[in-house]
């Protein structure tokens, strides 16, 4: 969680929420970092979780990224859930629930849903207070 706690405080200095994401491969090497980047880049789907799940299919060759873990400094939204799902990912690894857009078990459970061809595993409250703070830090700046 510390490489995702400082790619989120990277992402403040382009004006960006502070999330940050890792994916780490079967090995437990970092196969993919992302940080916020939708106002840096204008681009509403550069999300943590995205650029990072992006950079972890190219450096394996791969978009079946099974046997990797996503560790992510915020619950992901439903966009992201559903490239978790998509990406086959085994886990997701989180720091703050989002009571207001979670999608990975608070407002909604998009990476367990039995529905869906494919379920991750959610660890949540890791490094929870630091990554809630980050958040709480940048919001309360611009209010």
């Amino acid at each position: 969680m510390g490489e995702a706690l400082h790619l989120a405080q990277q992402a403040v200095t382009t004006g960006d929420v502070p999330v940050g994401a890792v994916v780490l491969g079967p090995n437990g090497a970092v196969v993919g970092r992302g940080q916020n980047r939708r106002e840096a880049d204008g681009d509403p789907t550069a999300h943590a979780e995205v650029l990072a799940i992006r950079e972890a299919a190219a450096a394996l060759g791969s978009w079946r990224l099974e046997g990797c873990t996503l560790v992510v400094t915020l619950e992901p939204c439903t966009m992201c859930a559903g490239a978790i799902v998509l990406a086959r990912l085994d886990r997701v690894v989180l720091g703050a629930w989002d009571p207001k857009a979670g999608a990975a078990g608070s407002v909604r459970d998009v990476l367990r849903d039995s529905r869906l061809n494919h379920r991750v595993d959610v660890v949540g409250r890791v490094r929870e207070e630091e990554s809630a703070a980050l958040l709480r830090d940048f919001f309360g700046e611009r209010r």
